[in-house]
């Protein structure tokens, strides 16, 4: 079966999860339903009806027939994904440690459980416990220990060259973002596009199958469209696919020079020996250290010598810098026909190009 991309599939998730490929799919997205068991009405202070989430897909007789579910949906996600694949799955206190405890049972190795943080939470209008002002995110991958992809450098340039941390501050969806159908929410769940785009950015790359088992206003395909990554909804509501569908058509994809984003661990890896192999430096040359000035002898198997000690480039920066880490291709230098100072990283940067 060729994988349906860009399409809403309309029907129950498991069985539409289990009629795809095996191992065809990169990423899943999953917000699936909470169980968030209510009961009864509830009512703000001044009397006025809260708008909960009290749909007929979020009720469930009671946590085994929760259970069964989950259980389900997540093994044909499995299935689905990709050795290489990871799967986020959100939710909240009610439902979130169930799934947690499901998932490891059937193998997934979890990475990270990442905190959203909602900077606007609806209040606890009874007074009777602590405002739930955050979701938690489960990111784990199919099979432990199998390469999978996290832009580790795209999320720190997405929050001002600082490594990202598990706790996102980010709103819920209000005023214009949020969809409405005939002037009420047209889903009583929808997603903040934010969140989507941070973990797609995290976690796929340009042209990778995103898949969303409960698409639901359409959030994942409308991030993955304008990301340039494929996208599969399943959805079984067909108000809500038309809602999603509509949403996503009015998307502009983003132009492809900008999706074009280099992550240093992908880049091939040039040893510092390999600039000797092809006559860029040769054995007895200086080099020039930033901090200093201090002088190291180029050896002809690639190390270098400064004083007593004989390192790599990054040993022997390391040890002028007192045991702190360092980069050696950022602080060595050496001089050009012109007696001119040239950081190295000039002469593995046109080694790249040459090769």
């Amino acid at each position: 079966m060729t994988l349906p991309l860009n399409q809403i599939l309309r029907g129950d998730c498991i069985e539409v999860l289990d009629s795809l490929p095996a191992n065809s799919v990169d990423v899943i997205f999953a917000d699936p339903p909470y169980n968030l068991q209510l009961r009864n009405e509830l009512y703000r202070p001044n009397m006025s009806k809260v708008d909960a989430v009290n749909d007929g897909w979020d009720q469930f007789e009671n946590f085994k027939e929760y259970d069964v579910f989950t259980r389900k949906w997540l093994s044909a996600s499995q299935r689905a994904l990709k050795d290489t694949g990871t799967i986020w799955v959100i939710g909240t206190y009610h439902n979130i440690y169930r799934v947690g405890a499901i998932m490891q049972d059937l193998g997934f190795w979890i990475l990270n459980d990442i905190l959203w943080i909602k900077n606007n939470p609806m209040p606890n209008f009874r007074g009777v416990r602590f405002t739930n002002a955050h979701e938690t995110i489960i990111w784990a991958q199919k099979k432990k220990g199998a390469k999978y992809t996290f832009n580790h450098q795209s999320t720190k340039a997405l929050n001002d060259d600082l490594q990202m941390r598990s706790d996102w501050a980010l709103p819920l969806v209000t005023g214009k973002q949020r969809i409405k159908s005939n002037g009420i929410k047209a889903h009583s769940t929808q997603k903040p596009e934010a969140l989507l785009y941070r973990i797609l950015l995290a976690s796929s790359n340009v042209g990778d199958v995103i898949l969303d088992p409960f698409f639901g206003s359409g959030t994942t395909g409308a991030v993955a469209k304008k990301l340039g990554r494929h996208w599969i909804g399943i959805e079984r509501e067909e108000k809500y696919i038309r809602v999603a569908q509509k949403r996503i058509d009015a998307v502009t994809p983003s132009p492809a020079e900008a999706l074009t984003l280099s992550e240093k661990r992908k880049q091939a890896r040039v040893p510092f020996g390999a600039l000797l192999e092809n006559g860029l430096l040769n054995p007895g040359e200086s080099l020039y250290f930033a901090n200093n000035g201090k002088r190291a002898k180029i050896l002809s198997n690639g190390h270098i010598k400064c004083g007593d000690v004989t390192a790599s480039i990054h040993g022997v920066a390391k040890s002028l810098m007192n045991g702190a880490p360092v980069n050696g291709w950022d602080v060595w230098f050496y001089k050009d026909a012109n007696g001119n100072k040239i950081v190295i990283d000039e002469l593995r940067k046109q080694f790249k190009v040459k090769g």
